[in-house]
């Protein structure tokens, strides 16, 4: 064997063996980078299993930059928020703010950073006992915002910490006397109408579309469903419902997501980007801020539905409002909730193979939209917080 061989032969090894031991750098260099204290209240109310998928995305991304609580510990994503604990369905345990007091609320209010509402939807009976057949209404066992939790966004407000909420956050089922209170806090009013698209709403082959979604719908159009494609499910808070069918009223499947340049750079998020699950449509005052819209690719048909229901083809998708006086985020969609695992988060650099974990061909796949758009849009929003709180700490 000749030199050169030789030499080629060793830096072979030598490649294989790094490459081989690539997913333990990565570890040790999560596990030896410092931690960044970051007190974060998460309020849950949708939580039926330990993997908490209606906030896992976010508790991926507070591990992923160590972000610690006030012990010193990681953020974990079956203990570290308020809301509905689940133990052996039917069983459940009931940890959301509404057992603190007015003082206790406000005493916490003061030694965290950051409230971040992921879900208030909530849990019904026919979710406890999911063997039963799902009648087209159920009893709600525990959801919507109380009144405890608006005390609580009050005191963030009034102390200019950093404040996130999502879909659903102050509509169904929160009381209205509540809704109303906080639209009129932050500036922003729900419509009443929130939607979803369904890679299929063939009611035999598709399982996932809701029992409660198709019944309602027959009862409203004469027992008629005349839909088999993908498309797009509008409700309203007054149970009508229209469906816009791709081909027959739409150009596109889905929604898509679109930034202007100055934001996306802002962010690091794409122009556009499909949108595949439940989103609300909500109308802002000119004190927010517009971040991102959604866009309803609708035809002529499709554009004469929603006008006659009141609907525009865009509407905002991210309503921010960082100034001065307070520091509001809502994301117009349930963005937190995914199926996102959370050993990856212990993998410094992960990101760089994202796209080994997402098929961009398949609709329904939601953890591309957390590679592509929630990651960097929260982790940017967090980044630049936490610099600032760093800042006021050594002035």
């Amino acid at each position: 064997m000749s030199r050169n061989s030789r030499n080629y032969f060793r830096l072979s090894a030598v490649l294989f063996y790094l490459i081989l031991l690539l997913p333990l750098w990565m570890w040790l260099a999560w596990y030896f980078s410092p931690k960044s204290p970051l007190n974060v209240v998460i309020v849950d109310k949708t939580v039926l299993t330990e993997q908490a998928r209606e906030h896992a995305s976010l508790n991926w991304i507070l591990r992923y930059n160590r972000y610690s609580k006030e012990d010193g510990n990681l953020y974990r994503v079956q203990n570290d928020y308020y809301g509905f604990f689940p133990k052996k369905i039917p069983d459940y345990e009931l940890q959301g703010l509404e057992k603190f007091s007015n003082t206790q609320l406000k005493s916490l209010a003061n030694r965290s950073d950051l409230l971040y509402i992921t879900d208030t939807y909530g849990i019904y009976e026919k979710d406890l006992r999911p063997e039963q057949k799902r009648p087209v209404s159920s009893k709600i066992v525990y959801g919507g915002l109380s009144q405890q939790d608006m005390y609580i966004l009050k005191h963030f407000k009034k102390q200019k910490k950093l404040i996130i909420t999502e879909f659903n956050t102050f509509s169904t089922p929160t009381a209205p006397p509540i809704a109303k209170e906080f639209e009129e806090t932050f500036k922003i009013r729900w419509t009443g109408w929130a939607g979803r698209h369904f890679e299929s709403l063939d009611t035999v082959s598709n399982k996932e579309l809701p029992r409660w979604l198709i019944d309602n719908y027959l009862i409203q159009n004469q027992n008629k469903w005349p839909f088999k494609k993908s498309g797009i499910v509008f409700v309203n808070k007054s149970s009508k419902m229209i469906i816009l069918e791709y081909v027959k009223h739409l150009h596109a499947e889905m929604p898509y997501i679109l930034t202007e340049k100055y934001q996306r750079k802002k962010y690091n998020i794409p122009k556009s980007i499909k949108y595949s699950f439940w989103f609300d449509i909500v109308q802002s005052s000119r004190s927010n801020q517009i971040v991102s819209y959604y866009d309803i690719k609708v035809n002529e048909r499709g554009k004469r539905i929603l006008e006659q229901n009141g609907i525009t083809p865009q509407f905002p998708a991210i309503i921010e409002h960082n100034r001065a006086d307070y520091k509001f985020y809502y994301f117009c969609g349930d963005f937190a909730d995914n199926n996102i695992s959370q050993k990856g988060a212990q993998f410094k650099g992960i990101h760089y193979f994202r796209r080994l974990f997402y098929n961009n061909d398949n609709a329904s796949d939601r953890v591309g939209f957390f590679w592509q758009f929630y990651s960097p849009l929260v982790t940017s929003i967090l980044t630049d917080y936490a610099s600032e709180l760093n800042n006021k700490k050594s002035e």
